[in-house]
């Protein structure tokens, strides 16, 4: 397990941070092309890595038509991710395998809150607010929105920034929208969620990425699964890089958050292999990486069958999460 990690209490608004930054776009899409490709997991090790994508899983549902029961299920899913004689035959019930959270809307909260406690579980409840997914109420109502998710008992936040502020440049604006997000979380984790598909330019999503560090985010997040374009490799490159600057200049450690579009075993394998090279072994455990998703478990299920009895198994014969 990852160390216990000192949580980032961001720095004071200082632009010069950011302001004249250029991205190579060329270098970014160069970069980016590689990673996966060169080489390959197999066998055991993909096995292993695997499990670790599990771990780092955020366990989401966001529909309309979220009840009690479905979230439940959800819930029995984040605590036993794996079949049991997957992981009788791989030989790790040991480790206690679990997903890295269940992530709901704020309604859905206490729904999670009793269906963890009944099952004596400590399994942590993120709960989107912030007007997620548009960012387009008063920030008054957003910052209830926060503290009463917290109040239900949600241990992490995932807010959504202000576009309109990012596409006009206002990036003191956002710091204090983040800062005052961050105050009303209290104790819970904060996740800000760039919405990169809408930020405009791979500058913007560089500056948006910093401002939010700045502004004390534990967490960046790539998108909130409802745009056009959500967790793509070149963009994803841009936050890691300026979590890795915001590290050396500060010394705190913030964690990525890709999500929206993540469904293969594969597409989490090189998600992996991006923390790893760019950002070094403390950023593929849970406390510094999660995958927002809400399909992708049943396809590393299907890997890890396939890895133990050498063949695929049907989606239908998986737990359904």
């Amino acid at each position: 397990m990852a160390a216990h990690l000192e949580r980032n209490p961001g720095v004071s608004f200082d632009p010069s941070w950011f302001q004249d930054i250029k991205i190579n776009f060329p270098g970014v899409k160069l970069r980016a092309d590689t990673i996966g490709k060169r080489r390959s997991i197999k066998k055991e090790w993909q096995a292993a890595w695997l499990l670790r994508a599990v771990a780092c899983m955020d366990l989401t549902t966001l529909s309309g038509d979220d009840s009690t029961s479905n979230v439940r299920r959800l819930c029995f899913k984040g605590q036993n991710p794996i079949r049991a004689d997957l992981v009788e035959k791989l030989g790790v019930g040991h480790l206690n395998i679990t997903c890295g959270a269940i992530c709901v809307y704020s309604s859905r909260v206490p729904d999670a809150k009793k269906a963890l406690a009944d099952a004596r579980s400590n399994l942590p409840i993120a709960s989107v607010a912030f007007g997620f997914p548009a960012g387009q109420t008063p920030l008054s109502y957003r910052l209830m929105e926060i503290k009463d998710a917290v109040a239900k008992g949600a241990t992490e936040i995932d807010i959504v920034l202000s576009r309109s502020h990012v596409m006009q440049g206002n990036w003191e604006d956002i710091y204090n929208e983040v800062k005052a997000a961050r105050e009303a979380c209290g104790d819970a984790h904060l996740k800000t969620i760039l919405a990169t598909g809408d930020c405009g330019s791979l500058d913007n999503v560089y500056r948006a990425s910093m401002v939010s560090m700045m502004a004390g985010s534990d967490f960046i997040k790539t998108s909130t699964g409802k745009e056009g374009v959500n967790a793509i490799l070149p963009v994803a490159l841009v936050m890691v890089r300026c979590i890795r600057e915001y590290h050396q200049r500060t010394g705190y450690k913030v964690g990525f958050k890709p999500a929206g579009g993540i469904r293969s075993a594969k597409d989490a394998l090189v998600w992996l292999a991006l923390m790893k090279e760019e950002l070094g072994d403390e950023w593929t455990h849970p406390n510094l990486f999660r995958i927002g998703a809400s399909s992708l478990l049943v396809d590393i299920e299907r890997q890890l069958f396939h890895h133990c009895y050498g063949r695929y198994a049907a989606a239908h014969e998986f737990p359904i999460s």
